[in-house]
């Protein structure tokens, strides 16, 4: 093949490339009726289980490339809600989320890895309390469906264990029979539930 030739169809296999049409990503809104983001911690001998009512966030889905997908998850800290109001207020001042100097809790990926089925890697930066962290969330996908109004829906969950001293959470009580008051590890667990864009209702 003379090189005139091979230049030829290199051009014309880039003018088809060029020509079609790019499959793009669809954007899912995180529909936060229908979602749950919560957690646990230990307190003495017990665990405290709370969550925040406040959160919102958008998907990236490239369903021919899973790579390619993002996902940014915001949390209004202001929201935190363990049902006891004495409790929630120490938590949302310096003692803990800082909410005056820190409004919200972010996550953004970085790096999105199928580890077979419809388990992923999900690695981002966390920022909590202004502290950023690299961090690996495993996450499940739970398949697309279209809800009795029409409107198309999929779902992810995950969970993981943070230490809250990764992001300037260091306030504790010693007890006087030893130990803390506090627990270090904290277990949370988000539940998501999405609209595709379009499709966003409540319902």
């Amino acid at each position: 093949m003379t090189m005139k030739k091979k230049n030829g169809r290199t051009l014309a296999a880039a003018l088809v490339l060029a020509a079609s049409p790019a499959v793009a990503a669809e954007t899912y809104l995180v529909d936060k009726a229908h979602s749950e983001a919560a957690f646990q911690v230990r307190h003495l001998v017990t665990k405290v289980r709370g969550h925040f009512a406040e959160f919102d966030g958008s998907i990236q889905i490239d369903r021919a490339r899973p790579e390619a997908s993002s996902v940014e998850f915001v949390i209004k800290a202001a929201s935190v809600d363990t049902g006891h109001a004495d409790r929630d207020k120490d938590l949302r001042s310096a003692n803990f989320f800082d909410v005056e100097k820190h409004p919200e809790i972010r996550f953004k990926s970085s790096k999105i890895a199928p580890k077979g089925g419809e388990l992923y890697e999900v690695r981002g930066t966390l920022t909590i309390r202004g502290i950023s962290k690299e961090i690996s969330l495993p996450v499940s996908f739970l398949g697309f469906v279209r809800d009795p109004w029409g409107n198309e829906k999929a779902g992810f969950e995950t969970q993981l264990t943070l230490n809250r001293k990764d992001f300037g959470m260091v306030w504790n009580k010693a007890l006087d029979n030893g130990g803390l008051l506090v627990g270090d590890e904290v277990y949370v667990a988000i539940n998501i539930e999405a609209g595709k864009r379009k499709d966003v209702t409540s319902n």
